[in-house]
This record gives C-alpha cells, structure tokens and sequence, in this order.
C-alpha cells in the first residue's frame, strides 16, 4: 500500500503537457518555504493499492508525475507502481521529484529500482533564498532536470537542458 494523499489529472506545472501527478504522504527534507508541507507526515495520505491508483490514471491516460511529499520516502512500493503504469497503461514518460540530490540516490541502493523505472528527476530541496518563479517545472535554483535512463546508462549526469 502507498500513502496518497491526492492525485490531480490535467496539471500542467509537474512536467510538460497535460498530466496526472501522484502526491505521495511522506518527507523528511522539511524544506523552508515548501508549497505542500502537510504531505511531511506519510500518515496524512490515504492508503492507496497499486491497483486502484493505475485505475485511477486509467481514467484519462495523461503521462504521470510523482511528487509529494518526497516519492522515494517509499521508493520500493512507488518503484512497483511505475513498473505497473508502464506495463498496463503503456506510459513512457513519468516524472519524478525528490528533494534528494541525484549524487545521493545513484548511491543508495534501495533508490535503484525506483531510478530504473522513471525517465526524469526533478532533485533536490527546495531552497526559499534561491526561489525562482520564472523557471519550469521547478522551484529554486538549485534544482535540476534529469534524463534519468540517459544518466544511468552513460554513469554521467545528463540535464534536460530544454526546461
């Protein structure tokens, strides 16, 4: 079970085009100035199986983002979640926002699976001194766009210079 805490469809601000974004419950980075400080406690979501959260994105077959909260606080459930989205609703393009840095996760063996099944990382805090509402997709300077796939695959960091 995953703790939810909501899933809005048509949201343009968590990716490029119309998308279904996923706010996981669960976060230990507690970043000054966060737009969602109550998904801090994993026990303000709802318990949500991976069954009925693809039936739910089921319902208009938008691409997908998680975010929350922090969806690697349950990396190993999100990871079976995007493994589903990808093989039932033949999704190619989830996006994912942690406030880990991409050097920390690569790490980090339990991150791995859910590194495998993403294709871009939005990482680290939200820092409020670097607040930027000019860029997209983001919300402090610091934050980067990752292609994650081509990351792993080259063992080099790869920005999504585009966003």
């Amino acid at each position: 079970m995953l703790s939810v805490l909501k899933i809005i469809h048509g949201t343009t601000v968590d990716g490029p085009g119309l998308r279904s974004s996923i706010y996981f419950a669960g976060c230990t980075h507690r970043c000054e100035g966060c737009h969602n400080p109550q998904s801090w406690d994993v026990a303000e979501g709802k318990p949500m199986g991976i069954d009925e959260i693809v039936e739910v994105l089921n319902y208009n077959r938008f691409n997908v983002t998680f975010t929350g909260g922090d969806p690697f606080f349950q990396a190993e459930e999100v990871a079976q979640l995007a493994k589903s989205i990808k093989l039932r609703l033949r999704k190619n393009n989830i996006w994912c926002y942690t406030g880990y840095r991409w050097e920390q996760l690569v790490k980090e063996p339990r991150f791995q699976s859910l590194l495998q099944s993403i294709d871009v990382l939005v990482d680290s805090p939200f820092i409020l001194a670097q607040r930027d509402i000019s860029l997209r997709f983001r919300g402090s300077g610091n934050q980067r766009i990752i292609d994650v796939q081509k990351s792993l695959a080259t063992g080099t960091l790869c920005l999504m210079e585009e966003y």
